[in-house]
């Protein structure tokens, strides 16, 4: 594994060593740690050295961490997380902006930055992040990495500082499928048990209209030689003809996962930011207003939609059925150009449009690095059914392959 060097990356916040605790299934893998996920005695900062100088170092480490070190990998350090994890850009007020080895002039994408870095960097194998709005497969889609984010909870978040617990997931970024499913299996604690075989890929047609043309021409033609090279049918699907009524795929966001978001944050972090009035940065700062200013009248009937959204997506995605689309709607933009309300709003609005889809169907989606915009990488997505994580990552491995 060769690579630029740590201080070039800017992706740790800090370089250390803890050796595995037995052979296993992941011998010589390393991997570094979102700065939101607990090591034992070392502070978690959450992405702000307000909270982290006002925490306690944690005990024990998470029990993911300890799941991947059982398995024989080597923990290379913690990787800087946005603040708070609330951003989806990769530009930290606090720790700076990691570098995106691809891309050097633009954002890695977030709040798992770090996380894509030290992986597209080539500073270790595969890191662990989080992700609610999309904080795995962003930045694995705008660096050209692999990024899963499973199902909900089907990893443990024991010992991981939730943004959004109801939503919020441990996801996997990696440097290359095989580095992506050995971490994964262990994680998943897969018990290979007998999965189908994919049968069918459908195109999310909504997803593709909010993306940049060449984004959505680069991920149909690919698409197209997937399935002719491997025989499994492709077909369009509107996100109304999915859930078999007329909706728009915006609702995800809209009226369903950005409200749930905003409640839940509030409630994670609001209270200690207003008791210590930590340090914040400018971006988070604009985004903490509309979370305090939030209407919770509305906070009941946003959980009834997200339910329903996710019975009724999750029905029109059988066994043997991946759907697909790009992972992000666009390359990554120039560093410091998201600095008006306008170019913030699009980024994000159009993001969250397609990221949205599988947080509130809270099924597995795998960012995959094949698609390629006038040498600009952008990830083609994966996803399958609630709980399908095992016949995700089998249905990858032989469409792409």
């Amino acid at each position: 594994m060769t690579g630029t060097t740590s201080d070039e990356s800017g992706a740790f916040v800090e370089q250390f060593e803890i050796g595995p605790y037995a052979t296993g299934a992941l011998d010589g893998l390393s991997f570094s740690v979102k700065d939101n996920i607990d090591l034992a005695g070392r502070p978690t900062s959450f992405g702000s050295p307000s909270w982290r100088d006002a925490h306690p170092a944690p005990l024990y480490n998470a029990v993911c961490v300890d799941q991947l070190l059982a398995e024989g990998a080597t923990c290379r350090g913690k990787v800087v997380a946005d603040e708070f994890t609330y951003s989806l850009d990769g530009e930290s007020h606090f720790y700076g902006t990691p570098r995106n080895a691809r891309a050097p002039d633009r954002i890695p994408g977030g709040s798992s930055s770090g996380s894509a870095a030290s992986v597209a960097n080539g500073l270790v194998d595969f890191s662990l992040g989080t992700d609610s709005g999309g904080s795995v497969r962003v930045p694995a889609s705008l660096c050209g990495i692999w990024g899963l984010r499973p199902s909900l909870h089907r990893i443990s978040e024991a010992g991981v500082l939730p943004f959004m617990p109801s939503v919020s997931t441990v996801g996997v970024l990696a440097n290359s499928l095989v580095a992506l499913e050995r971490p994964a299996k262990v994680l998943l604690k897969s018990t290979g048990r007998a999965v189908p075989d994919v049968s069918r890929i459908l195109y999310l047609q909504d997803a593709f209209n909010v993306a940049d043309k060449p984004v959505a021409d680069a991920a149909l033609n690919a698409l197209e030689r997937i399935s002719g090279a491997s025989g499994v049918s492709l077909e369009a699907v509107s996100f109304a003809e999915l859930v078999g009524y007329d909706a728009p795929l915006s609702m995800c966001n809209e009226a369903a996962l950005r409200n749930l978001q905003t409640i839940e944050f509030e409630s994670v972090v609001g209270n200690w930011i207003e008791a210590h009035k930590p340090e914040l940065g400018f971006v988070f700062s604009m985004a903490y207003g509309n979370v305090k200013n939030f209407d919770r009248v509305k906070q009941m009937k946003c959980l009834a939609l997200c339910e329903k959204l996710f019975e009724d997506i999750n029905a029109g995605l059988p066994d043997g059925t991946v759907v697909c689309f790009p992972s992000t709607p666009v390359v990554a933009p120039l560093k410091g150009s998201l600095t008006t309300l306008e170019a913030v709003q699009d980024f994000y609005n159009r993001t969250m449009t397609i990221t949205a889809f599988s947080g509130v169907g809270r099924f597995p989606e795998i960012s995959a690095p094949l698609l390629d915009v006038g040498g600009i990488p952008v990830g083609l997505s994966f996803a399958a059914g609630h709980y399908k994580d095992e016949f995700l990552l089998k249905a990858v491995g032989k469409l792409v392959r």
